[in-house]
């Protein structure tokens, strides 16, 4: 197995070194300062041997390119690939110099990437090398040049319609009008009149805010008198739009932050505070069927003024599930179990004061398959030497709203990244743990299912046990506070709520 890929001084100073397995930053620079030091002078030889570890090497004018292999590792096939090594720093660095390799360092990785996975060599040769790590594309290539027309065509419809709009402008103003021409652009005789009258709708919304009210009028007219008092040249008005244009851009990316954002506690935290938390275990088989799913919720109270310390939680228990309520023993269950209220059995004392206290806890036990919140489907099939992968999703619970879903599927080693199908959301491949990650910002009603599809070279049981994590602001069981109260006078006290629905294991085995 090779261990390390690196090119150091004839001193043993690392510029750069690959690691193709896990090793700390000291042991390898431990290994290369030793090098030089191994070494007998006056012999011609390739590689150099100690109790651990074997050295392959080549020099290069005043550097090594050395390889770090275990001993029982097979030195021809370890020489054939230093050779490779050798061939490949010439391709991207212009001198064998200290200076030009650290330059380059970073191309020299990933070109070592290339070369070796996982300790064990590729069958690849220069030319692939150079193809694979410039990653060229003649569709990219398509793509990019059609964009760029498509762009320039915009600008140029943008600058023209620009100049229309300052045209008109000047024209009412020498003649002394109130600017008719831009009244009558979406009837006018000039094609793409239409666009041009949409266009100075936008311009003048973007003004908008920064002009004083005007008496009531025909709204073309005074828009247009207001856009004319500006004075603004062609460059400032495409300038206008084309900001207008990068804030549309930026307000569809809108969600993905609103949703990071969601599970932020409240910023106005009242003197009574309630997190209502709940965490879910679940385990599915692969063809179907709820192994076990277990659920624990819990209301924590968190008070921070004692003149609301004696107080009641009026509780709202929807749930149809069955799920088992415990209070904690300092409440008063016949009070609980009569009128739904959480109140201390002594009347007189007080909750304690900024400390979270449980005072409500719940559980719930199932091995019922429609209580499933989100069912994950994983359907491999062999096709050759490859495995096309099928996975899908389905909301069951439409009420809740899932965050930060990840669904992460494991693939088998060795066998390079998956090439991806269909794929509803955003996926992450860590090739350092063989993972693949499936991201999803929210599920919920509007998006309660989709679906991936990959082929990657495997078996079946490869792709087991599927993992979901996600977040929520909105409990599986709907066990909510409705009102709290004082004990004395029975008069409302405000607070406020913070709800978490967390998963603690989620596998499809």
């Amino acid at each position: 197995v090779l261990l390390a890929a690196a090119v150091c001084t004839k001193a043993g100073k690392a510029i750069v070194s690959r690691q193709f397995v896990e090793m700390t930053r000291t042991r390898i620079e431990g290994l290369l300062a030793a090098f030089p030091k191994l070494m007998n002078t006056g012999k011609q030889h390739t590689f150099v041997e100690t109790e651990s570890v074997r050295y392959v090497y080549q020099p290069m004018e005043k550097l090594y390119m050395v390889l770090i292999t275990t001993k029982n590792s097979n030195i021809l096939e370890d020489l054939e690939t230093l050779r490779l090594f050798s061939r490949v720093i010439p391709e991207y660095c212009r001198a064998l110099e200290e200076n030009e390799i650290s330059e380059h360092c970073f191309d020299l990785i990933f070109a070592f990437d290339e070369i070796v996975a996982l300790g064990y060599r590729e069958n690849v040769n220069l030319a692939q090398i150079r193809t694979f790590t410039e990653m060229d594309s003649h569709e990219e290539k398509v793509f990019r040049a059609v964009r760029e027309t498509q762009e320039r065509e915009a600008k140029a419809e943008m600058r023209r319609k620009a100049k229309e709009l300052q045209q008109a402008r000047r024209d009412a103003e020498r003649q002394g009008k109130k600017a008719p021409g831009f009244g009558g652009f979406g009837s006018s005789a000039v094609s793409g009149g239409t666009t041009a009258a949409m266009i100075t709708e936008t311009i003048i919304e973007t003004e908008k805010p920064k002009v004083a009210p005007a008496p009531a009028r025909p709204s073309g007219p005074s828009k247009a008198l207001k856009l004319g008092a500006k004075g603004k040249e062609v460059d400032n008005f495409v300038d206008k739009l084309k900001s207008e244009g990068e804030n549309i851009m930026t307000s569809v990316g809108k969600r993905s932050t609103e949703a990071a954002k969601v599970l932020t506690p409240p910023v106005n935290m009242e003197s009574v505070h309630m997190k209502i938390e709940e965490k879910i275990s679940l385990t599915c088989g692969r063809d179907g069927g709820l192994q076990n799913m277990e659920l624990h919720g819990m209301i924590m109270l968190h008070i921070s003024d004692e003149k609301v310390a004696r107080i009641r939680l009026h509780i709202e228990n929807d749930d149809k599930r069955g799920v088992q309520l415990q209070t904690h023993p300092n409440v008063d269950k016949k009070l609980f179990t009569a009128e739904s209220q959480i109140g201390l059995k002594n009347p007189e004392k007080s909750f304690p004061i900024n400390s979270d206290v449980g005072v409500l806890k719940w559980r719930l036990q199932t091995t019922e398959e429609s209580f499933i919140p989100l069912t994950i489907n994983c359907w491999p099939s062999e096709s050759g030497n490859s495995c096309d992968v099928n996975i899908e999703y389905e909301l069951q619970e439409e009420s809740l709203e899932l965050n930060d879903v990840v669904i992460t599927i494991p693939l088998p080693s060795g066998v390079g990244a998956p090439v991806i199908g269909e794929i509803d959301g955003e996926y992450r491949h860590d090739s350092r743990r063989n993972l693949l990650e499936w991201c999803l910002p929210v599920i919920d009603a509007k998006n309660k299912s989709g679906s991936l599809e990959f082929s990657i070279a495997g078996q079946p049981n490869d792709f087991f046990p599927v993992q979901v994590s996600f977040i929520s602001k909105k409990n599986y069981c709907n066990i909510q506070v409705t009102k709290v109260t004082q004990v004395d006078g029975n008069s409302p006290v405000r607070f406020s709520t913070e709800t978490t629905f967390l998963v603690d294991k989620y596998e499809i085995l």
